[in-house]
């Protein structure tokens, strides 16, 4: 094999490339950013019950990420190694990623049960998904630089798949789950308005607020008991057909029926994802199509899954590594998760959050461009530290913000949002770097063992993620479909969305400072495997 063929990888294979992390991205931020608070305010399920969900389906993770790991390494295809599985799961993963947001009508207890079996089928599936896409990365090219500049593409093509299930999702959610009953208002004096709502049709979960998001609701009718006369921003309530819903609504003038947003939030989701999973198995495709494997074993390697195993507990980059993965995905899914409960119940304006969250992956964006150019210039480990330490030090700050201060939370936001993008973007190129270190020190190869660790870190630190903040919503008596219980518990949500995930970042960089693989040691293991590659 000729070194150019080796090298270089065509502009429009980065970009194919790039739409496969776009695709991961739907599913994976999606299911960050907006599963913890569908379960909880959507479907009803307690906090702690969700925090526990997102660690046990992960105690797998670690077997059946090392597993397809192991299978990926001996596929053997006309396509490849990886780029089979890439095709292969792409439907299946979009279709549990729909199951995943949809509610059927169980018990409270069939409901826990729903979420565990879609959940952890949504791991599986992500895994067998994942790993072989990861790793494709590694054999696309032999040059670590090159891998770089791959590594940029992926990262961009992953943010602009979260900033379009994170920016459009909010929007989609109103104009899928949009109720219409007939509202009736009538002004008793200044800012203060009796609100009549007549459903239409049976709704299992409502969410009923103004427009603007700044007046409050008091219940009216004795039926209902849902936060009883505790003034809230928003009321979540079950409709029936026929019946009318009162309410006392106060601090906003010139109110009329067109004020008001009335959603059915189950539907809204629903169909949101559906629409999302159909462009997933789009973009996985086309990825599938349009690259190309090139690096291969070294000839006359035998598989030997002990020496393999043997060769990654040696392996001190990948040890480091699988550290630092898990520490920085905590530090992302917390984030993540937060974001909407924050907006929703501090900040009183859900659909804000949206627009934060583009202004987060177009700050992503610039940061994994920055990512290819200062990291050769500082090298991948250096940057790496000063990334976490500027991302999650920027973050704290937020916990000095108030519900007005919204410049102040989207600059900050902004600030750590471009920094933390090299996270994910220098992570996958130094996993390839430290395939490229075993098969220099051992003579073997094993790739996909290797970029496992990439998807357990993900998955495992989400599902760490998920308790952290379970736990802490807990302990504040959070409850989604309850306003009353809102105020009591903003303490603890300033807590996850500030210092919380700075902790994480402060224990990583430390961490960071054990990795051996500097930019001189890589250029010399890179040039050794060339030179054999070529004999």
């Amino acid at each position: 094999m000729e070194m150019e063929a080796l090298h270089k990888v065509p502009l429009k294979e980065k970009i194919g490339y790039a739409l496969g992390d776009g695709a991961a991205n739907i599913a994976w931020r999606g299911v960050a950013t907006f599963l913890f608070i569908y379960y909880t305010d959507v479907v009803g399920l307690n906090p702690v019950t969700v925090g526990v969900l997102f660690l046990v389906a992960r105690f797998g993770d670690g077997i059946s990420d090392v597993l397809m790991g192991i299978l990926g390494d001996r596929t053997k295809s006309k396509y490849g190694k990886f780029r089979p599985w890439i095709l292969w799961t792409a439907v299946p993963l979009a279709a549990i990623l729909a199951l995943l947001f949809t509610n059927p009508d169980f018990s409270d207890t069939g409901k826990v049960v729903y979420a565990y079996i879609t959940y952890i089928l949504f791991t599986l599936l992500y895994t067998a998904n994942n790993i072989p896409y990861g790793a494709l990365m590694a054999v696309m090219t032999g040059d670590d630089k090159e891998r770089i500049s791959i590594g940029s593409f992926r990262m961009v093509g992953a943010f602009a798949g979260g900033m379009l299930v994170q920016g459009a999702l909010l929007f989609l959610v109103i104009y899928f789950g949009n109720v219409n009953p007939l509202i009736e208002v009538a002004e008793l004096k200044p800012e203060k308005f009796e609100v009549a709502v007549t459903a239409s049709k049976d709704v299992e979960n409502v969410r009923i607020k103004t427009e603007n998001g700044i007046a409050q609701f008091v219940w009216l009718d004795t039926k209902v008991d849902n936060g009883g006369d505790s003034p809230t921003h928003t009321k979540s309530f079950q409709m029936k057909k026929g019946e009318t819903y009162s309410f006392l609504v106060s601090g906003e003038q010139n109110l009329n029926p067109e004020s008001f947003s009335i959603i059915d939030q189950s539907k809204g989701y629903s169909h949101s994802m559906y629409l999302m999973s159909a462009f997933l198995a789009l973009f996985m495709l086309i990825t599938f199509y349009t690259t190309k494997e090139r690096v291969q074993p070294p000839k006359g390697q035998l598989n030997n899954l002990k020496q393999d195993f043997r060769d990654l507990i040696a392996n001190k980059p990948w040890l480091v590594l699988l550290a630092i993965g898990l520490l920085f995905n905590i530090y992302n899914s917390i984030k993540q998760g937060i974001t909407i409960i924050y907006f929703t119940h501090y900040l009183n304006d859900q659909l804000l959050s949206a627009s934060y969250l583009v202004g987060l992956m177009l700050a992503s964006i610039g940061g994994a461009i920055a990512t290819a150019s200062l990291g050769k210039r500082l090298g991948k480990r250096n940057l790496f530290m000063i990334a976490l330490l500027f991302s999650g030090l920027a973050n704290a700050l937020i916990v000095f913000c108030g519900p007005e201060d919204i410049i102040a939370i989207f600059g900050i936001g902004i600030l750590s949002e471009f920094a933390a993008a090299m996270f994910p973007t220098l992570f996958f190129v130094m996993l390839g770097d430290a395939a490229d270190y075993s098969e220099w020190k051992n003579g073997r190869r094993a790739t996909g063992l290797i970029y496992s660790a990439g998807s357990f870190a993900t998955k495992f630190g989400g599902g760490i993620a998920g308790a952290i903040i379970g736990l802490i919503l807990g302990a504040f008596h959070y409850d989604g479909q309850d306003m009353s219980t809102i105020p009591a518990a903003i303490p603890g949500i300033k807590m996850l969305m500030s210092w919380v995930p700075c902790t994480i970042t402060i224990i990583a960089a430390a961490l960071m400072v054990r990795y051996p693989l500097t930019n001189t040691k890589m250029a010399g293991i890179t040039e050794a495997l060339n030179q054999r590659r070529d004999q």
